[in-house]
């Protein structure tokens, strides 16, 4: 037994070491969650160097569901440089700091365009905060794009979620979820689809792509494609790590995590109508597997409800959260996006 908990010290002992300036330990995206993770990231951290123009670094790729560590913990694994640079979650580090939801509260980013304008405005506020709580700073912020809703019960507008177990991922959308009747069931992404199929959620929301990817339309009937959020992430590094570097090595790093998530955002554009058309049965479908769930139009009423849920729902919701860890919180978003509440 003595010498059981010696050795697992030590293997403790030898994660907690910084890395070497020429590796860095970098815990990516879960493979389940399918393409991005698969033709983008994951090649970018493979060929680190050129990628980013440091000769001599590598990166010791890994996503996050192979590492045995729970996505939720994210920015405390930053924090403590058990990993120099880690694909975060946004949304499921959020409890530990709440300010990032100001990024995509439900109904704030419809399209990509006001995404992208979303993210330039507060990102900042974002960065600030991550590098004074949790010694990590922001290289980049993306999307996986429109979160959209899958049930196998028969559904024709958000009204009939009332009485509904739906997955959600964040705190934001489980409130929106709750006005409308359903009731909110926090999943991680590698265990929605059994539980979907176990009947422990009637529904759940993700991108189209990652549900094709992960094999959702085998165990739904129906797609209703309204756009709750963008289901932004990012990228983060911790300090120590990042200040190890000279202002040129900076400089380079900086450069290539904005070409990576400018190529992120123009590929998961690209993904969502094809993954729309996959999941349904309509063509062209050339990135998925083929289904044939029902499509649901969503309805005036619908629109109407995800269109003004910034005033009447998210924003309210998550300023009294924010604000009690964060004072300030919500006026740093308003000041920064130029919206009033």
């Amino acid at each position: 037994m003595i010498r059981t908990i010696a050795t697992c010290a030590a293997a403790l002992a030898v994660l907690a070491v910084p890395a070497s300036a020429e590796t860095l330990r970098v815990m990516g995206q879960p493979v389940a969650t399918g393409l991005i993770q698969k033709n983008v990231e994951q090649p970018f951290f493979e060929n680190f160097a050129e990628e980013t123009g440091l000769e001599g670094f590598t990166a010791d790729y890994q996503p996050v569901d192979v590492t045995g560590i729970k996505d939720t913990e994210q920015l405390r694994i930053l924090k403590d440089g058990l990993f120099d640079i880690v694909s975060l979650r946004l949304s499921q580090v959020s409890r530990d700091e709440p300010t990032i939801l100001g990024l995509d509260l439900v109904g704030l980013n419809p399209d990509y365009e006001t995404g992208k304008m979303t993210v330039e405005a507060f990102a900042p506020v974002v960065d600030a905060r991550l590098q004074e709580k949790f010694n990590t700073k922001l290289l980049g912020v993306w999307p996986f794009g429109p979160q959209v809703l899958f049930c196998e019960p028969e559904i024709a507008s958000l009204a009939d979620l009332k009485g509904l177990k739906v997955r959600v991922y964040d705190q934001n959308l489980a409130e929106f979820v709750s006005l409308v009747g359903g009731t909110p069931v926090p999943l991680g992404f590698p265990e929605v689809q059994q539980s979907l199929a176990r009947g422990v959620v009637d529904c759940a929301i993700t991108g189209p792509s990652s549900a094709n990817s992960a094999g959702w339309p085998e165990v739904t009937s129906y797609t209703l494609p309204i756009a709750f959020q963008l289901a932004m992430n990012g990228y983060g590094i911790n300090l120590d790590t990042w200040n190890k570097m000279t202002p040129d090595q900076q400089e380079k790093l900086e450069a290539g995590f904005d070409k990576l998530s400018d190529k992120i955002w123009a590929y998961s554009e690209e993904l969502f109508d094809d993954a729309v058309n996959c999941n349904t049965g309509a063509e062209p479908c050339e990135t998925g597997t083929s289904y044939d769930l029902k499509l649901v139009e969503p309805t005036a009423a619908d629109k109407e409800l995800v269109g003004t849920a910034v005033p009447n729902v998210s924003f309210p919701a998550w300023k009294e959260v924010c604000d009690a860890t964060n004072p300030g919180c919500s006026e740093a978003w308003t000041a920064a996006t130029g919206q009033s509440m």
